[in-house]
């Protein structure tokens, strides 16, 4: 199977990659853009374990400017990770740049999928696309997105959705819910509270921190990933990707004062826009249709972070 991945030097797209080339049957063609500058150098980091490999192949091409033609052929899966992520920084004057990357650039790839017979592309999407809800959610649930980002991700659904309709294009959406493990961006929450208490410095958290939210470990949603991609008959559906636990801020904070040894002082700055008070994934789908079961428990998630980001400012010297 030769299988393309964009956004393959992220956080989800390197962990895929590596895991799909476990596989023997596989060949990998990672693409990757780097448009986030400040994320070049942790970028390349992860890469690392598959620049050498004798069946991946790296392509640094902003998605925008790639001929498909070249890249793609019959029979080719594709896992469309790349895009802008983050609730916080997608409004105001940074919106441009999320309707570029998350709905530019999807519409780009489906254009170029109608004209070759692909077998299957996995489309990642996020549970920001249901906005504030009480309760588990399905996949059926009423969509009212909080943020430009999440906007961009529900559009970005909607119009595989189009070209699966109009063009056959075969398509399955997973949804991701807050994703969390090695390689994790420094923007996102545990790597800032992870470096912030290896350097003795005080925690921001947003709101009162009482805020849950379904947290899941990059290895179990790689392997959810990989169920997609492997499986015909998921072809046309949207489903969940959740993991093993639900906790509040408060409560990672107290496992991770446990892993670090560190008690740390906490500042509340005030509740941020865009963000849901809780998330909680119903599972059911992807534990029928793609036998899904996370396995990894915060803790140990939050153990295998932690020894990552200790190695990742040891190498940089910080």
């Amino acid at each position: 199977m030769r299988i393309i991945v964009t956004g393959a030097a992220g956080f989800i797209g390197s962990h895929l990659c590596e895991r799909l080339l476990k596989d023997e049957q596989n060949m990998v063609i990672g693409i990757d853009g780097f448009i986030d500058p400040a994320l070049k150098q942790v970028k390349r980091r992860n890469l690392k374990n598959l620049l050498h490999h004798p069946r991946f192949t790296f392509l640094d091409k902003n998605l925008l400017e790639i001929d498909w033609g070249k890249v793609m052929s019959k029979d080719d899966v594709i896992c469309h990770l790349a895009g802008m992520p983050g609730v916080r920084s997608s409004w105001g004057n940074n919106f441009p740049l999320y309707a570029e990357s998350n709905i530019l650039v999807t519409q780009r790839l489906l254009e170029a999928c109608k004209d070759v017979s692909i077998k299957k592309l996995v489309y990642a999407s996020t549970s920001s696309v249901y906005g504030e809800k009480s309760g588990m959610v399905s996949e059926n649930s009423f969509l009212s997105p909080l943020s430009p980002y999440g906007v961009t991700k529900l559009t970005g659904e909607y119009l595989c959705n189009v070209y699966s309709e109009n063009d056959g294009i075969p398509i399955t959406i997973l949804r991701y819910f807050t994703v969390y493990g090695p390689r994790q961006r420094p923007d996102m929450a545990f790597h800032r509270f992870i470096e912030y208490m290896l350097k003795n410095k005080p925690i921001p958290i947003y709101g009162d921190g009482k805020q849950t939210r379904d947290f899941t470990y990059i290895g179990d949603c790689v392997e959810g990933t990989v169920a997609a991609i492997y499986g015909d008959h998921v072809i046309g559906e949207t489903i969940n990707i959740g993991g093993k636990e639900r906790k509040s801020i408060l409560e990672v904070i107290k496992v991770l004062e446990e892993l670090t040894g560190k008690k740390v002082a906490m500042d509340f700055i005030g509740k941020t826009r865009g963000e849901p008070r809780h998330t909680w994934a119903d599972i059911t789908k992807a534990e029928k249709l793609l036998h899904y079961q996370p396995k990894v428990s915060l803790k140990e998630g939050l153990l295998n972070e932690v020894k990552d980001i200790q190695a990742l400012y040891k190498e940089v010297g910080e």
